[in-house]
């Protein structure tokens, strides 16, 4: 079984960890997060065990975020909130804590006091922002 014998995730989706489930389909597993960032907070994971977002095939990549859209929508609507984030941290330089794949889906308002601090730095010149461009695109890949 390797990793996944101690992994939390693969631990709720046996059911030896209970959870607040909200969807459950042959693919993917929603719950209610134990420590929210807003009352409501979901996380969608794939059912098989995966690190990283990179390692997730297309079709459970884009069952995660329909299923994470959806499940946003019903946070709007249960909960009378202004909007939602859908977050994916890849890699504990990301942000990550647990080392299996998963979306987070936060319900927002416009006065619930919640900042991403995230921080804009500008290119010190077009060339560099050019560079960068042609080497993303360069290794840009699609199975």
């Amino acid at each position: 079984m390797g990793e996944e014998a101690n992994c939390i995730f693969c631990k709720i989706i046996r059911g030896e960890i209970p959870s607040n489930k909200v969807y459950e389909d042959d693919l993917i597993y929603a719950f209610l997060d134990i420590g929210p960032i807003n009352p409501g907070h979901t996380l969608v994971i794939p059912k098989q065990h995966h690190v990283g977002s990179s390692e997730i095939g297309e079709k459970i990549a884009g069952r995660m975020f329909r299923v994470g859209s959806r499940i946003g929508v019903a946070l709007k609507r249960a909960l009378d909130c202004d909007g939602f984030n859908l977050h994916l941290a890849d890699g504990a330089c990301a942000g990550q804590v647990v080392m299996h794949a998963h979306l987070h889906v936060v319900p927002r308002g416009a006065e619930d006091g919640f900042r991403w601090n995230w921080r804009q730095q500008p290119y010190a010149s077009d060339e560099e922002r050019n560079e960068i461009n042609h080497k993303i695109i360069s290794k840009l890949k699609f199975d």
